[in-house]
């Protein structure tokens, strides 16, 4: 496990296993990699980050994960594999799900959501982004980046 104090003084547990888990998660979030870049969405609010959100009702957390995806990007992907989670301990504890997956096609972007589209990063790029979210910023990220460069899978 490891834990750390988040942007917001949030202290949270980052794991790399699939649980058991003291809360459940009910949020995703996913890391795409092609050609060397990072999928990243815009947010209107809180800036550059990986796509992801809540898990709605009768949803698996892998059907979330892909819309999630498809929503703040129009990228459909597919190979879904779970990769980690973090549990936030905020004033109301949450749990989120980090999977990894590959780019199957991209679609023309329609604003509807919460987002301006998407955006591919290159590490440098993405650590010297000024338009970073929040939470992208923390020692949980990093660490998660150097798990997915440790453990290279096949993008």
């Amino acid at each position: 496990m490891f834990s750390f104090i988040d942007e917001q003084g949030c202290k949270v547990d980052l794991r790399f296993d699939e649980g058991p888990f003291e809360i459940e998660p009910k949020h995703v979030l996913v890391l795409v990699q092609k050609d060397g870049k990072w999928l990243c969405t815009i947010n209107k609010k809180r800036g550059v980050e990986f796509p992801g959100g809540k898990v709605e009702p009768g949803e698996t957390l892998q059907e979330a994960a892909v819309r999630e995806v498809y929503e703040e990007t129009a990228v459909h992907i597919t190979d879904l594999k779970w990769f980690a989670y973090y549990v936030v301990y905020d004033k109301e504890p949450f749990c989120k799900a980090v999977f990894t997956g590959k780019v199957e096609r991209i679609d023309e972007f329609i604003e509807e959501h919460e987002t301006l589209g998407m955006t591919w990063l290159t590490i440098d790029e993405l650590w010297n982004e000024p338009n970073l979210s929040f939470y992208m910023k923390d020692a949980g990220m990093k660490k998660m980046l150097q798990e997915v460069k440790n453990h290279e899978r096949q993008w």
